[in-house]
């Protein structure tokens, strides 16, 4: 595949798990990792807790962009094997964060998930109050507004991953050894 075929697939999908699995944080780990068919389960279940801001709450960073975050440093960040001195790993994924940063930035002002949601939807939702869920959902969370975060989170995630693979002069293949199926 093309790398516009990879980005333009991972939003897709990023946006069709979101709109019917929800969890921002993990439908975008998901959408990277079958866009590339490197499957990692440990990474998808560690971003759980993270969705809404963390817990809900709103006050963290969005999902999208804490699993975009997640999905480029299981790829190129810090090895356990060189917790000491793995410098050049945990510099690249940082730099690989920022640009991921810059995006959405560019995209929402903020990657904080209730400024991201004050941008989308003109105002920010309680996810820990059933009432505002109900608004949230009404609003077109699930319709038109997080699916497109998240598939802009997943399409940016893939594109930034891709282009650090091919700064390297690596393959996809190269990454096979990330697979972990429970």
């Amino acid at each position: 595949m093309k790398q516009e075929e990879y980005i333009k697939k991972a939003y897709d999908l990023g946006f069709r798990y979101e709109k019917d699995y929800h969890g921002c944080a993990q439908s975008t780990i998901a959408a990277v990792q079958d866009s590339l068919g490197i499957r990692n389960d440990f990474v998808f279940k560690a971003a759980s807790g993270i969705a809404g801001g963390g817990g809900g709450i709103g006050d963290g960073v969005c999902g999208g962009y804490s699993g975009g975050a997640m999905i480029l440093s299981a790829f190129f960040g810090r090895r356990r094997n060189r917790f000491d001195c793995d410098d050049e790993y945990k510099q690249c994924s940082g730099d690989l964060v920022k640009t991921l940063h810059d995006k959405y930035i560019e995209q929402y002002g903020s990657v904080i998930c209730r400024d991201v949601q004050t941008k989308i939807f003109g105002r920010y939702y309680n996810l820990r109050d059933p009432e505002e869920i109900k608004l949230f959902e009404e609003d077109g969370a699930h319709i038109d507004k997080c699916t497109v975060v998240v598939g802009n989170a997943s399409s940016w995630a893939i594109e930034i991953l891709l282009n650090e693979i091919a700064r390297r002069g690596l393959s996809i293949k190269d990454f096979e050894h990330l697979v972990y199926i429970s």
